[in-house]
């Protein structure tokens, strides 16, 4: 489990790891980024008291260094990855091995299911959980168990790492698609089983979101460049929606100046503004249908759900033309996470 700035979170992701039940020794092993809201004090103070978990350190505070770190300390021969901003299931590791041996894969996952305490962050989770919010992955609402893309978290093989390498360092996001498909290449499996299920807490703030989906986009833009057309279609979206804001704002001031009239103008209407036009009223729609919560989350949702795809775009567009380069996830960063009950 890589950590950095989780006070909020943490005692409840360790718990939800800590209370699976199985037959065999376990440990959970916390890579230590540098926390400014007393994390590490929190972590020190729960290894303290349990010796299954034990404690590295991740300076770098990058998610696949700690996770490597965590991986070179791990003593046994399946790697559980698992997230301090989320909870286990109940029967979640024990579940996950049973697939594991009985598909004969190499790395399993299951569904990553939002949750949220405040307005905004449900309005988030609700889009989580929407193919509209994050395009139909099959970890955020598959049904139909079979083999996948990637996998959310993942329980993996440690033969098969040890083979096909650790998490790539140089890739701050999307590392695990990134070592999902060095792993179905080398002709191993990746499996989906819709009976895992994964308890996630979005961020707690709209710049937060933006911040984080910015990064997002930048690293599977810089996922482009290395692979190309491996990358799913649905990927494309996001930036696409960006680009034809970008025509429509040219266009309208083309329009109102005069320079351009007529029925190249109508045109111009039809093929630009008209799809933007339908893109609104679909947030409008996905805010207004039943189980879209409260007037304020309903709100919400109409601020977040064009934030989380034109923030991802925008991320997606610098990271194909120039790379992401240094890019990292900011919204980490501060110590204002949304405290749970």
């Amino acid at each position: 489990m890589p950590v950095l700035n989780e006070r909020a979170y943490l005692e409840h992701a360790v718990a939800s790891v800590l209370a699976q039940e199985l037959a065999i020794p376990a440990e959970l092993v916390l890579a230590l980024g540098p926390s400014s809201d007393g994390t590490t004090q929190l972590a020190q103070r729960l290894a303290a008291a349990d010796e299954r978990i034990r404690l590295v350190d991740n300076p770098a505070a990058h998610i696949p260094v700690g996770l490597n770190a965590a991986i070179r300390a791990s003593r046994y021969a399946t790697i559980v990855r698992v997230d301090a901003h989320s909870e286990l299931s109940p029967g979640y590791a024990a579940r996950a091995l049973e697939t594991l041996e009985r598909t004969g894969s190499a790395n399993v996952g299951g569904v990553m299911h939002a949750e949220g305490r405040t307005p905004f962050q449900k309005a988030v989770a609700r889009l989580y959980n929407s193919p509209v919010g994050l395009g139909g992955g099959a970890y955020h609402g598959g049904t139909h168990e079979g083999e996948a893309e990637s996998a959310y978290l993942g329980v993996m093989r440690r033969e098969v790492l040890d083979e096909v390498g650790l998490f790539d360092e140089t890739i701050r996001r999307g590392e695990d698609w990134e070592l999902n498909l060095r792993i179905r290449q080398a002709g191993y499996k990746v499996w989906f089983d819709p009976t895992l299920s994964v308890t996630y807490w979005p961020r707690e703030s709209w710049l937060r979101l933006a911040r984080q989906f910015r990064a997002t986009g930048a690293w599977r833009g810089e996922l482009v460049r290395r692979f190309g057309r491996r990358n799913g279609i649905r990927y494309f979206a996001p930036p696409a929606l960006v680009v034809l804001l970008g025509l429509a704002v040219v266009t309208g001031i083309l329009q109102l100046t005069g320079l351009v009239s007529g029925w190249f103008s109508v045109a111009l209407s039809l093929i630009v503004h008209l799809p933007i036009l339908l893109y609104v009223a679909l947030v409008v729609a996905v805010a207004s249908l039943r189980g879209g919560g409260g007037p304020r989350q309903r709100l919400w949702t109409l601020a977040v759900l064009p934030t989380m795809h034109l923030s991802w775009g925008v991320g997606f567009l610098g990271g194909v033309l120039r790379g992401a380069r240094d890019t990292v996830d900011a919204s980490r960063l501060g110590t204002q996470n949304t405290p749970l009950p």
